[in-house]
């Protein structure tokens, strides 16, 4: 059995050949996986202020139409620093959460806005969703924020995922304050989890921390036994949010942990197709999202702070352009939509026509 320091070693990605040798990354990632796969679990302290009032929205929000319900007031405010029964477990360190750059030296917001254009620039597939639907989503996220105790954030990137059937979409927002407006800065079409075959769980609820205790790992590019780059093309990196209570999509349900994850998918057969429903339960992700994601560390707030304590973690790239403004954040929600919003789009018919058997199968 290994000591705990070689186990936290481990963990954290650094001088892994003092516990075990590995052929490639991937198979180091898998060892990790399963090294760190018992963790106790850890009770996240949001030191970032009070928690404003509770909001209160309406289920039957019109995405298409992007029209907000009211938001009247509430003296129900969750109790800071708990997690509720039931809700996906938000996994941290013990004590408190290393504030990003900007938190930390008090950087000017405004900056933070300007990753719209860069957004804009380097990915690919967009979807053009308009601002009063921006704003409806914006009210989604503090909700399901709140719901888990975190609902001061600010000053940092959030990432939402909205996996109705009718939407399979991801958001990018931030706020400068928590008592802020959630501003969208760019969208793109994902695809979550398939329920009906084996193995295939609906893709989980919740609030998600992205911590190098679960640590990423990179695709190898490598065909799957049908012929399918399962976690995309050689380099993509694998953005591994640990274990969650998923819903099982095949036989009688019920809950069960699956490791769950968001990444790139295969370029040619899959990436064509994001928008629908396909995966195991993972979040995938369009190629060039992966590498902004990436290159920027949108959600590498914790990877970050790791290295500015003076750690070696070498899932990150030594000529990456990290943003001061990190988050660490993937929030998961399902608006069930009953009517698809003309902004995200099925995909063509072409793509659809084409796709390759066994495609599910993949992550």
């Amino acid at each position: 059995m290994q000591s705990p320091d070689a186990r936290r070693v481990a963990a954290i990605g650094e001088q892994q050949h003092t516990t075990k040798s590995f052929e490639n990354r991937r198979d180091e990632g898998k060892w990790i996986l399963k090294v760190d796969a018992t963790r106790a679990p850890w009770v996240l302290r949001d030191s970032r202020g009070p928690l404003p009032s509770d909001v209160i929205y309406s289920a039957n929000d019109n995405i298409e139409a992007g029209t907000p319900s009211d938001i009247p007031s509430s003296t129900g405010a969750s109790d800071p620093g708990k997690i509720k029964a039931g809700q996906p477990r938000i996994d941290a360190s013990p004590g408190l959460i290393a504030p990003n750059v900007a938190q930390a030296t008090a950087l000017d917001p405004a900056g933070a806005l300007e990753m719209a254009k860069t957004f804009s620039k380097e990915v690919e597939r967009q979807l053009n969703v308009p601002p009063a639907a921006q704003l409806l989503y914006g009210e989604k996220l503090q909700r399901a924020l709140q719901e888990n105790s975190v609902g001061s954030i600010a000053n940092e990137y959030v990432v939402l995922v909205d996996r109705s059937k009718n939407v399979q979409a991801l958001f990018i927002y931030f706020r400068a304050k928590p008592d802020g407006i959630w501003q969208m800065l760019g969208a793109a079409p994902v695809s979550t989890g398939l329920p009906g075959s084996y193995d295939h769980f609906v893709t989980p609820l919740g609030v998600f921390q992205h911590t190098p205790s679960n640590m990423d790992f990179r695709s190898e590019g490598t065909l799957n036994e049908f012929r399918i780059r399962g976690y995309g093309a050689r380099d993509m990196r694998i953005y591994d949010f640990g274990w969650a209570q998923g819903e099982r999509g095949w036989g009688k349900g019920g809950m069960s942990q699956m490791r769950f994850q968001m990444h790139a998918t295969d370029p040619d057969k899959l990436e064509p197709v994001l928008g629908v429903r396909h995966s195991k339960g993972c979040v995938r992700i369009p190629a060039a999202l992966n590498v902004f994601f990436d290159n920027h560390g949108i959600l590498d707030a914790d990877y970050e702070a790791r290295v500015a304590g003076g750690q070696s973690l070498w899932i990150l790239k030594p000529r990456r352009a990290p943003t001061p403004w990190a988050g660490r954040y993937l929030v998961i929600i399902d608006s069930a939509q009953s009517v698809r919003p003309s902004w995200s789009p099925l995909p063509d018919g072409k793509a659809r026509s084409q796709f390759p058997a066994h495609g599910n199968t993949a992550d």
